[in-house]
């Protein structure tokens, strides 16, 4: 009986490892992507999801709906955007990463302003452009969508 819960809980977490695939920004192609993306542009959107823990909220959201990346082969590829979407950045001499919800990204001329936490919206943290080594984005698999875009 053990044998088979030990089984179970390893084919339930290779699922889990292997069912959110990642796929690679630039930090030029994320640059052109927030170019020209100022305040005037967010959009309000209400959300929702999150299994147990539910969460509704309305915030401002970045504008892109089709988010431009690579593959691990380096083929083009593209995500819709949504409240799921993931984007982790590795940055600074000792590699640290950050994630952050994709549609809660703001970029300026030397910072990426972002949130990450649906459960602290009011947490936000700066990662300085010229520091980032990479860029990975990803469905990071929660129930969050939206259900009303202004």
């Amino acid at each position: 009986m053990r044998h088979n819960q030990t089984l179970s809980v390893l084919i339930i977490g290779f699922l889990f490892l292997t069912s959110c695939k990642t796929y690679y920004i630039s930090l030029d192609s994320f640059k052109q992507q927030f170019d020209g993306i100022d305040s005037t542009q967010l959009k309000m959107v209400e959300m929702n999801g999150g299994g147990i823990l539910m969460v509704s909220e309305q915030y401002l959201a970045n504008p892109i709906t089709k988010i431009k990346c690579t593959d691990k082969k380096g083929n083009p590829a593209e995500l819709n955007n949504s409240p799921a979407i993931e984007i982790r950045f590795t940055y600074g001499e000792n590699n640290r990463r950050t994630v952050f919800y994709f549609d809660r990204v703001f970029v300026s001329d030397t910072v990426v302003i972002g949130m990450p936490s649906r459960f602290v919206p009011k947490m936000r943290k700066t990662i300085p452009l010229n520091e980032i080594t990479k860029i990975e984005v990803q469905n990071g698999g929660k129930n969050f969508q939206y259900v009303n875009e202004r």
